[in-house]
């Protein structure tokens, strides 16, 4: 056997993430790097030749959970084609799975940095989710058209709202899914609602909001 057959294979980004996401949903929300890397197989050192700092694994750890839990929140095309109702309630619900699945990665994305070491570049789990929901929705209203000014607040109030809530939620004993999709499902909408009105949109949570838009603009089509 030649030296070159027997190396290591590389530890990727990849590898070392689900590492640190193994680590973390073992042992809750305030690992150290040694154990990730030893996760990972690796050295610390090793670690560090693909991450720069903390921050850059943390950000990885961010997005991947992010793309996982937050799948539904404004990047699936065919939520657009439901009633206000039932797209916020399968949103909610595929949130929750998301949620449940990894309790102490979205503990250890939310808190505090000041009470972390060497919490600098720490991502930012809201403001992250929040930009993907608002460049969604304002791909949508400004297709329709309809007045996007102001989509980046009720996107970041949104996101805010089910992550303080999220918090509160992991905090019982037995979290109740069905009981956090209907207490967040109304403020969610009660938010989506008030903004529409504030653009002279009078929204029914029975109709696909693009059927709603859509009526106020009928020479939209033909554009």
């Amino acid at each position: 056997m030649t030296r070159a057959s027997r190396r290591p294979p590389p530890v990727t980004r990849d590898v070392i993430v689900e590492a640190a996401i193994r680590v973390l949903d073992r042992d809750g929300p305030h690992p150290s790097m040694d154990a990730f890397a030893v996760e990972a197989g690796i050295t610390k050192p090793r670690l560090y030749r693909q991450f720069s700092d903390k921050g850059d694994l943390y950000a990885a750890i961010g997005a991947r959970f992010a793309d996982s839990a937050f799948a539904a929140t404004g990047t699936d095309p065919t939520m657009l084609l439901q009633p206000p109702r039932a797209a916020i309630d399968r949103a909610l619900a595929d949130y929750t799975v998301g949620i449940l699945a990894h309790p102490n990665v979205f503990r250890f994305l939310t808190q505090t940095s000041a009470n972390r070491e060497g919490a600098t570049g720490q991502y930012d789990l809201a403001s992250a989710v929040a930009g993907r929901f608002a460049r969604r929705a304002r791909a949508v209203a400004e297709a329709i058209p309809l007045d996007a000014d102001g989509i980046e607040y009720l996107a970041r109030a949104i996101v805010g709202v089910m992550i303080v809530l999220t918090d509160l939620w992991l905090d019982d004993v037995e979290p109740d899914a069905g009981q956090f999709v209907s207490r967040v499902h109304v403020l969610v909408w009660g938010m989506i609602d008030a903004y529409l009105r504030g653009r002279g949109v009078a929204a029914d949570p029975e109709v696909p909001i693009f059927v709603t838009l859509a009526a106020l603009n009928p020479d939209a089509d033909d554009v």
